[in-house]
């Protein structure tokens, strides 16, 4: 039985402590983001492929499937 994969994730800036809840794209691994609360544009972290998985509490939909994206 295959597991949904989860969409929605909520990025936590390391700066200020905003967090926004944002829809991860399938398509692509998503480098940079700009945080809504202070403007800082964070950066996915070493040896991490986005920063879904460097700063969010889902990881993006090719590593929940099991798949390396970097």
């Amino acid at each position: 039985m295959a597991t949904e994969i989860q969409l929605n994730s909520t990025i936590t800036c390391p700066q200020c402590g905003h967090s926004e809840t944002e829809i991860m794209p399938t398509d692509a691994c998503q480098f940079f983001y700009d945080c809504k609360g202070c403007g800082v544009v964070l950066k996915a972290l070493p040896g991490d492929c986005c920063v879904f998985c460097s700063y969010a509490d889902v990881p993006c939909p090719p590593i929940q499937e099991g798949i390396c994206c970097s």
